[in-house]
């Protein structure tokens, strides 16, 4: 499997381009400098103008991909050619030694409705095809929080192939400067949360106005109503009301469902 590696570089001031310079001189890599617009906007932009190959993935500076990472995820995916299709994986926490500390549970729906409630996708572990990287090329989002709930919910908004590895192939790895680490304690996973109600980011709700402004017209009759239910219940308290009950929403983790149902009776979802 030939596997070629492309870095965008966004404002670094240390020595990062004179270290991806070696490497491009050495056919180890191309890469290419821009501004610093954060994680999300880095990685969809660096998707953007990527060259065309069979399959894509998304790697971070801290991650530790085992051996079989990316035959594990093409093996998967190589029979939907034809179809987006989109693979991702748990994943083994490690601290900053690599030494293991935990797998990351998850044991998702694999629905629309889940994905817009539930954000639990490890952006380390996203192998796509060509087919859905098209796809996701022709649209930038004004509102990009995470780009791997992005791609993993437009992917099922249009009814892509979804396959979940149980399997985990990579180390994440935690250290204090994760941009977003899966290990945080019970006060930081608290103040997230706490964050989010209080600095009104709804970013269910913006995210969900996005995927309908760039996709709509690829999604199902039935994704359709459940994005436009997902949506107009922002202005009307009863239909929040009737969102906070909607079986189509519902997710794997009862915890994360309850907290849903907590902010759409509070209009911050």
């Amino acid at each position: 499997m030939a596997v070629n590696l492309r870095v965008r570089d966004d404002g670094s001031t240390d020595k990062t381009i004179e270290i991806l310079n070696d490497f491009q001189q050495n056919g180890a890599l191309t890469y290419s400098v821009g501004d610093n617009i954060k994680p999300a906007r880095s990685f969809m932009t660096l998707l953007q103008q990527s060259d065309d190959a069979d399959f894509y993935a998304f790697s971070d500076q801290d991650d530790f991909w085992m051996n079989d990472k990316l035959s594990a995820a093409v093996k998967q995916l190589e029979n939907n050619a034809d179809k987006p299709a989109l693979y991702f994986s748990r994943t083994t926490l490690a601290d900053a030694d690599l030494k293991p500390i935990g797998c990351v549970e998850i044991n998702p729906k694999l629905t629309f409705g889940e994905s817009l409630v539930y954000e639990f996708v490890a952006g380390c572990t996203i192998v796509m095809n060509r087919s859905l990287r098209d796809i996701l090329a022709n649209y930038m989002p004004q509102h990009l929080a995470m780009h791997d709930v992005w791609v993993y919910s437009v992917a099922l908004a249009i009814g892509a192939t979804v396959i979940f590895d149980p399997q985990s192939h990579i180390l994440y790895r935690q250290h204090a400067h994760n941009a977003i680490g899966q290990h945080a304690n019970f006060y930081e996973n608290w103040r997230r949360r706490l964050r989010r109600l209080t600095h009104n980011e709804q970013e269910r709700y913006h995210r969900a106005c996005e995927i309908k402004q760039g996709f709509y017209a690829m999604m199902t009759k039935e994704n359709q109503n459940l994005i436009n239910d997902f949506i107009n219940a922002k202005h009307c308290a009863s239909k929040r009301l009737k969102l906070a009950r909607d079986a189509r929403l519902h997710c794997a983790n009862t915890a994360t469902w309850h907290r849903f149902q907590l902010a759409a009776l509070l209009n911050t979802y």
